[in-house]
């Protein structure tokens, strides 16, 4: 990839006419860069505008194509308190990471969403659902085929990808609080694929979780209890929402890769073990690889560019299917 992310968020940013109020509640693409390379590069659109909150904004590398290319929609992690959709784990460079899809043919999406601090959960997932549905509502502006659409995400945001995989606007009322009314409304935001990078799937399991010690400064919230807000009575109902293996069936779910270290701290490798079961339970296709003796991000792991080229080859084939 020759390529690099930007360092501007507002770059490319198609602005609305001054007389527009109140604001639109998304803004459509403007022209993309071209590289040398023929990647084309849509930076800092606005996916979803929300009164009294950040817009949030979406990024997107487009292979070279004569033809619409599959997507895969990148979620950052960061324990829901912080991240950057430009950013991968420290121990996931971001040339290996687009590199490795864009050689593969797809085009990726990195969204920001809002922090927990910001709103709590179902706010996450709105905010991820709303980039999936502005994906299909552009596809034809972004070079993309709305019909063939993954998500890969890595800790808060392997989490947020299973949630987006496993919560079906079905037209309940349950599914359609956790849908969202944020950005376009008018698209579907079902996905074909998921890689989930040592996710939370049971978030009820991690309320008592003793948690790594934090870094000097400070005080750093607890992210599990800070995701749901919330009275401590009100707490494991929020964690049962919340949680990836409740939506685990009837439907029969989007195949799954989950990959998580064995020796992770922060959230157990037990996590993908419970998802893995209850996808199964509900007739669902899905790949455990255990890394291990790696913790949280792959710390430990000998070399992350395998892990990366499985990951790409499970969705490139999926969403080639």
């Amino acid at each position: 990839m020759t390529s690099s992310p930007p360092t501007d968020p507002t770059a490319q940013q198609a602005p609305p006419s001054d007389m527009e109020w109140p604001p639109p509640p998304f803004l459509a693409p403007a022209p993309p860069l071209v590289g040398r390379d023929g990647v084309r590069r849509f930076d800092g659109v606005t996916y979803a505008r929300t009164p009294g909150y950040r817009p949030r904004l979406l990024d997107a590398y487009v292979p070279a194509s004569e033809q619409p290319v599959p997507a895969v929609v990148w979620i950052h992690g960061g324990g829901w308190l912080d991240g950057d959709r430009r950013f991968p784990p420290p121990t996931v460079p971001v040339e290996l990471l687009y590199g490795t899809i864009l050689g593969a043919g797809l085009a990726v999406v990195s969204i920001d969403y809002r922090h927990s601090l910001e709103a709590p959960f179902p706010a996450q997932l709105h905010d991820v659902k709303a980039a999936i549905r502005y994906v299909r509502r552009f596809a034809a502006d972004l070079g993309i085929d709305k019909d063939r659409i993954g998500v890969w995400g890595e800790s808060a945001g392997g989490h947020l990808a299973a949630l987006a995989g496993l919560v079906r606007a079905d037209g309940t009322e349950a599914a359609t609080a956790l849908e969202g009314a944020e950005g376009t409304r008018d698209e579907d935001s079902a996905v074909r694929a998921v890689v989930d990078w040592y996710g939370v799937s049971d978030l009820g399991a991690l309320l008592s979780h003793t948690l790594p010690p934090s870094p000097p400064g400070p005080e750093y919230p607890n992210p599990f209890t800070a995701l749901l807000g919330g009275t401590d009575e009100e707490l494991p109902e929020l964690a049962r929402v919340a949680s990836p293996v409740t939506y685990a069936g009837p439907a029969a779910p989007p195949p799954f890769l989950l990959i998580h270290g064995t020796a992770d701290g922060l959230v157990p490798y037990s996590q993908s073990e419970v998802l893995a079961e209850a996808l199964r339970r509900a007739g669902g296709q899905v790949t455990v690889h255990p890394v291990e003796g790696a913790d949280h991000i792959f710390l430990g792991a000998l070399d992350v560019a395998p892990i990366v080229s499985e990951s790409v080859a499970f969705l490139a084939r999926h969403l080639n299917a």
